[in-house]
């Protein structure tokens, strides 16, 4: 596969400085872009749930699966969900940024902290939903279009339970053949996550005319919607905008 990613990087930061400049959709260039793979699914849920919580209203996780906006998106609109932040996480820095993590060279992926309540979804549903409609998690080292490590597919789990739920499930999706290629997605504790720029927060919310968005991200969003109605949200809960 060609790699597009320094055109595609370049392309996003077009779509941006527009977005921030006008106030209006941003422009991508239509031929960095391609329709996406990888077809949206219900899937079954977890056979393996982690514990019922007690006593707890939030827990955190982390998500990665190519660029951020769109996976914030699905994830903003989940019944249950309390907040996400676009940011970066499994990198050797000590700090992250949007032009360094871009390089592919400081090992941190694109990711999306989200913060839930365990008593109305759990960490089980998230990973159904993620692995249904967020990605094509059959992809080594980059989504669609965005090639590299820093687009891979990669769940930062923050507690034991997080990791063995999502070790099973991963397990019971291959046993089942529901992919038409093993699950590519790793797994790994997280070490620490760093929120992106503000201008990447709310990206698809914001700009839902961005070519990007509208190519790769709208359809998935309406999958969402369709396939998982109980737990579709109209509104999205937005992350502050942070400086940057």
């Amino acid at each position: 596969m060609t790699d597009r990613s320094p055109l595609l990087r370049a392309a996003r930061g077009t779509a941006i400085a527009l977005a921030l400049l006008a106030g209006t959709a941003a422009v991508v260039r239509a031929e960095t872009l391609s329709e996406s793979s990888g077809h949206p699914l219900h899937l079954p849920a977890p056979a393996l749930m982690e514990p019922a919580a007690t006593g707890t209203h939030r827990a955190s996780a982390v998500f990665a699966g190519g660029c951020f906006w769109g996976v914030q998106s699905i994830f903003q609109h989940l019944d249950g969900v309390i907040a996400t932040t676009a940011g970066y996480d499994g990198g050797t820095r000590a700090d992250a940024q949007y032009e360094t993590v871009g390089s592919g060279t400081t090992g941190h992926a694109e990711s999306v902290e989200v913060v839930y309540d365990p008593t109305r979804i759990g960490y089980g549903r998230l990973l159904q939903v993620f692995f249904s409609v967020a990605l094509d998690p059959t992809q080594t080292d980059g989504q669609f279009p965005d090639e590299g490590s820093q687009y891979r597919s990669i769940l930062f789990t923050r507690d034991p339970a997080q990791a063995q739920t999502a070790r099973a499930y991963i397990a019971q999706l291959d046993a089942a053949h529901v992919f038409a290629r093993p699950i590519a997605t790793q797994i790994a504790p997280d070490h620490g996550f760093y929120a992106a720029e503000g201008y990447h927060q709310n990206f698809a919310a914001l700009h839902p005319g961005n070519a990007y968005i509208e190519t790769y991200d709208a359809p998935r969003l309406a999958a969402l919607r369709t396939i998982y109605p109980q737990l579709y949200r109209e509104r999205p809960v937005l992350a502050q905008q942070m400086g940057g």
